[in-house]
């Protein structure tokens, strides 16, 4: 009988984020690996377990946030697999969600609802907050919207004070324009943000719209309004993280590979339910198309309910979103198709169907136009998943 190979899984469980990593490295264990597993009950950037010194198993996925488990976890000799931004470790294999896509996907979510004034709320302890800082920060200025930031007393640093944290934050927050768009660097930060605009009196999302990242289904949906937030797919990058492992333990290099992991799309929720387009004939065939594009909705059903020219309307449209409004329907259904064929096993007339699309085949034409591989080759790489909690709370808008 082959021994099991023991496994060290050295990361929090408190967050949704990780629990997603461990839905992911459990995934490839029932399809490919029965290890004996150790979770220990940690924080995030606790130090190492006393036990790993002399731990005597075959591998390890870590979250090395700290260089005191850098140290401990190269004096093990292992296989080792990094999830973690810090990068303490150069040279064995790392994954990471792709901050930069995160990044824009919560700038395109914002700049398509109009806002001029956008801001970043970060912690700059963590990379993937300034590697996400950065991107969106490009994304603003590219667009020409007149760009904020806030970086917060990194939350890792000894002696934090929410206190002092939250009378720096609620100084910035008095002092942006209005309407602004708000990207927290993640949900935690995003719940604050919204805390703080309760006191002081904002209304969300009519003045400031905000965004987090990780869509922690419980934490937003306890926010006042409920958060929107960027999907990043953890469970691919515990997938992969495992994947790694297992080749690692089976004698087989792979030192040095980086693997960067795409995000699932943006669960939209109250938070930025808002359009910040003075122009309300657009406004309103913004929202249609939002609420209809996938029940088949045209151009022309749009022209029937809003009293002005074709040609008058579809300037304004191109000129306040920047795609003709033919074009946001399709990009909508395009969406939409993507989040079905990442999270479920429907067959592709019936997500061609359910994305708007009258015909498979044209479906599967346009989705190679746009995406530049078929729908089936797209569910081949980006399979995902998501907390598949109660979906009331909000739609998936983003791919």
């Amino acid at each position: 009988m082959i021994a099991r190979k023991s496994v060290a899984l050295l990361m929090e469980t408190s967050n949704a984020y990780s629990r997603g990593l461990l839905d992911g490295i459990i995934a490839y264990m029932q399809q490919h690996a029965a290890w004996s597993v150790i979770l220990p009950e940690q924080e995030r950037a606790a130090a190492p377990p006393g036990w790993l010194r002399n731990w005597k198993g075959d591998g390890i996925i870590a979250r090395i946030e700290t260089r005191q488990i850098a140290d401990a976890v190269r004096k093990t000799k292992l296989p080792v697999v990094d999830i973690s931004a810090a990068r303490h470790v150069p040279g064995i294999p790392w994954l990471e969600t792709d901050d930069r896509l995160i990044a824009q996907l919560a700038a395109e979510h914002l700049l398509e609802r109009g806002f001029k004034h956008l801001a970043f709320c970060g912690d700059p302890g963590f990379n993937w907050s300034v590697w996400r800082e950065q991107r969106f920060a490009e994304c603003a200025r590219d667009a020409g919207a007149q760009y904020f930031v806030h970086q917060s007393i990194p939350r890792l640093v000894p002696g934090y004070s929410w206190n002092r944290d939250r009378q720096a934050l609620s100084r910035w927050l008095s002092k942006l324009p209005r309407p602004v768009g708000i990207m927290a660097c993640y949900d935690i930060k995003a719940q604050q943000l919204l805390m703080l605009c309760r006191d002081l009196g904002l209304r969300v999302p009519d003045e400031v719209a905000v965004i987090g990242v990780d869509n922690d289904r419980r934490l937003c949906e306890l926010c006042d309004p409920p958060l929107s937030s960027v999907i990043p797919n953890t469970w691919k990058t515990g997938f992969e993280a495992a994947r790694l492992l297992d080749i690692m333990m089976n004698g087989q290099s792979v030192e040095g590979e980086m693997e960067l992991i795409a995000p699932l799309g943006i669960r939209t929720r109250q938070s930025t339910d808002a359009l910040a387009i003075d122009d309300p004939e657009v406004s309103l065939a913004v929202r249609m198309i939002r609420d209809e594009a996938c029940r088949g909705i045209t151009v022309q059903e749009l022209l029937r309910r809003i009293p002005v020219s074709r040609r008058i309307f579809e300037g304004r449209f191109q000129k306040l979103i920047g795609r003709t409004p033919h074009a946001e329907i399709q990009r909508v259904r395009m969406d939409r198709s993507k989040q079905l064929l990442s999270n479920t096993d429907l067959p592709l007339a019936q997500v061609a169907e359910l994305a708007g699309f009258v015909h498979a085949e044209y479906f599967s034409v346009c989705f190679k136009r746009e995406v530049g591989i078929t729908p089936r080759e797209y569910r081949m790489v980006n399979r995902g998943h998501v907390d598949r909690g109660p979906m009331d709370g909000g739609t998936i808008d983003r791919g």
